[in-house]
């Protein structure tokens, strides 16, 4: 079979720790609950040539590339952070699943929250009126 008609294959499936907004994670920002996930696997498959992360809560920023470089995998693994708004982590297995299909062979992929370390969003002022925090940034109608 070769590389464009191999099925790509989930060999290892694991999830990051899950915890409440403000309790025993809260300190622990995205990339650094992505970080011993991501090494732990690279142990366990070997070298990696792409790490893709679905985040959309973050500070903005590659969150995939500061977790790939927290779990040792070096400046030469290519990393990308996916911000869909819905399914971030999902979009990024399908994308991940795509580079297989086209010949990569170590694809790490997934998705990363910290809903405690998430930045506090605030629409701009008007004169003599306080700022307006928002829920969720406006990339999309409600």
């Amino acid at each position: 079979m070769t590389a464009s008609t191999a099925r790509p294959t989930i060999t290892a499936a694991f999830r990051t720790p899950l915890g409440t907004s403000g309790h025993a994670l809260a300190s622990v920002e995205a990339a650094g609950l992505a970080a011993p996930l991501l090494a732990e696997l690279h142990g366990r498959l070997g070298p990696v040539e792409e790490v893709l992360l679905g985040n959309c809560l973050g500070p903005g920023g590659n969150v995939a590339r500061n977790a790939s470089l927290a779990a040792g995998l070096g400046t030469e693994v290519a990393a990308v952070t996916v911000d869909r708004q819905c399914a971030s982590g999902l979009a990024a297995i399908g994308l991940g699943a795509a580079l297989v299909s086209s010949g990569m062979t170590r694809v790490l992929a997934g998705g990363t929250e910290s809903a405690s370390t998430a930045p506090w969003r605030y629409w701009p002022p008007t004169a003599g009126e306080e700022p307006v925090r928002y829920q969720r940034a406006p990339f999309a109608p409600d």
